[in-house]
């Protein structure tokens, strides 16, 4: 949904738009990140059509970079709100972490999977739920954030060895369900675990790559391509910025008339 928000400013005559692609600056309130997205523009009009396509989204559109900044403890204050960068939890090691996204992440393997099972593959395996559930809501209280049963987040994610090309696997959860692709957000999260020491995703890689890092995460309906900027001097690991390239397109527009029982008793 962020990546609409940028040509929805500028459509609303919110933000002022020139030249051929206009920066629109962006507060996410939900995790206090500031993002940066810049649409591209044809005759001062937000253009659509494109050449940009994103496995799991129908044909292609205008290319939206998105860059991500501020991501870190948006939800709990720490990049590793237990304090520590791995734990164990009902003899599962996991990482617990805030960037962009709340997450508690292992391996499959830890899970007796391989981390490249299709989404409704891993739906059925409601084995696997229960499992995951428990160690999600144990690593809730944690993370300081108490009784998740009835939360969403944290979010969990499992990361495997790259199968089809690309950095790593992964497998994201919304989280009683399984993402049939992945978010933006814990695209963030889980790419972050991969470069950071000390994490369940250190190893996964191949060679470890040069600031930015350009990583290229498997999910069940192909890549999502991330671009995080970090630096790392032995255990010491920090993050400037995650970016990644999305597209949107205008669906509707219109207005909507409230009743105006709706408004009894209220003042303007």
């Amino acid at each position: 949904m962020l990546v609409g928000v940028g040509p929805a400013a500028i459509e609303m005559g919110m933000v002022p738009a020139s030249g051929d692609v206009a920066e629109v600056k962006i507060r996410a309130v939900n995790t206090g990140a500031r993002v940066l997205a810049k649409v591209r523009m044809k005759n001062g009009s937000v253009l659509y059509d494109g050449d940009a396509a994103i496995d799991g989204v129908p044909g292609t559109a205008a290319p939206v970079e998105l860059q991500f900044m501020d991501t870190v403890g948006g939800a709990t204050g720490a990049m590793f709100p237990t304090g520590s960068r791995t734990d164990c939890i009902d003899g599962v090691d996991v990482t617990c972490m805030d960037v962009a996204m709340p997450m508690v992440i292992a391996r499959a393997e830890a899970f007796g999977l391989s981390g490249h099972e299709g989404a409704a593959e891993l739906d059925r395996n409601r084995g696997f739920f229960e499992r995951m559930e428990a160690i999600r809501l144990a690593a809730a209280m944690r993370m300081g954030m108490g009784d998740a049963s009835k939360s969403v987040t944290p979010k969990f994610g499992l990361l495997a060895s790259a199968r089809s090309g690309g950095s790593a696997a992964t497998r994201y959860f919304m989280p009683w369900n399984t993402h049939p692709s992945l978010a933006v957000t814990g695209s963030q999260c889980m790419a972050a675990c991969l470069l950071c020491p000390g994490t369940v995703g250190e190893g996964l890689l191949k060679a470890l790559p040069s600031a930015p890092a350009h990583l290229a995460l498997e999910h069940p309906m192909g890549h999502l391509n991330v671009v995080i900027d970090y630096s790392r001097d032995g255990d010491r690991f920090e993050l400037n910025w995650a970016g990644l390239v999305r597209t949107a397109r205008k669906l509707a527009e219109g207005q909507v008339f409230v009743p105006t029982e709706v408004w009894r008793g209220r003042t303007s």
